[in-house]
């Protein structure tokens, strides 16, 4: 999307269980609420962090509420605004160990980049009764990181995936890359563990990537949740690949 895309809020809705869209038109923001606090996934610019802010009081939470921070993959439009969230609600910024180095050159108005915890590959994200699961999925960035989580509703369990990315931007170099040999390589590792995660509800740090603008003009209408979509996961990960 456009610049305006990126900094208009989508409006904050429920997405399944404790899961919460407080993301803008083109750049997805999770909010994972437990009685302990909440859990924020993707600050994306820092100029929206009052945009992810509003929408999370929209929905009726206090965004000093939020404990834990987490990415998608280091690229400013998703992790650049992760120090003025931690300055703002003191939350602890967790990140995959290979995407560390990026996330340290990312320092917006000259801010360092904290980094409270390191993750890799399998480690899990615990609060308030709500475990989610780091996948290192790289090519994309070299920690690209796509979350596993399960929400509850209707009484049944539900298998969450908030893809980080396995997109390929204008300029990725995929053959002799001098910075990445192997980026090829990485990209297939992602693609492996993409296909053997469960999916019952695909999510994404962009929003095309699980058709928002569709499925939220069905949730306005009632019904079943169109945020159900294993179908969905499956298309996207096969039109990545």
């Amino acid at each position: 999307g456009g610049r305006d895309d990126q900094t208009t809020a989508f409006p904050p809705h429920k997405i399944i269980g404790n899961i919460y869209y407080v993301g803008t038109k083109s750049l997805a923001a999770f909010l994972i609420v437990t009685p302990q606090g909440h859990i924020l996934i993707n600050s994306t610019y820092e100029r929206n962090v009052p945009i992810i802010q509003k929408s999370v009081e929209q929905l009726g939470f206090k965004f000093a509420d939020v404990k834990i921070l987490l990415g998608s993959h280091a690229h400013g439009d998703h992790q650049e605004g992760d120090a003025l969230v931690k300055e703002l609600t003191g939350a602890q910024v967790m990140a995959m160990a290979e995407d560390v180095p990026a996330l340290r050159a990312m320092k917006p108005g000259g801010k360092e980049h904290p980094i409270d915890r390191v993750l890799h590959d399998g480690d899990s994200v615990t609060l308030g009764g709500t475990t989610l699961v780091a996948r290192l999925t790289p090519g994309h960035s070299r920690g690209c990181t796509t979350w596993t989580l399960k929400a509850q509703e209707n009484g049944k369990s539900y298998d969450v995936v908030i893809i980080g990315s396995f997109g390929t931007n204008p300029g990725f170099q995929l053959v002799n890359n001098a910075d990445v040999p192997d980026i090829a390589g990485e990209f297939e590792r992602a693609f492996k563990v993409a296909h053997s995660l469960p999916c019952d509800v695909p999510l994404g740090s962009h929003p095309a990537m699980y058709n928002l603008d569709e499925k939220y003009a069905r949730l306005v209408k009632g019904g079943p949740n169109p945020f159900i979509d294993p179908a969905g996961y499956k298309l996207e990960v096969a039109i990545a690949e």
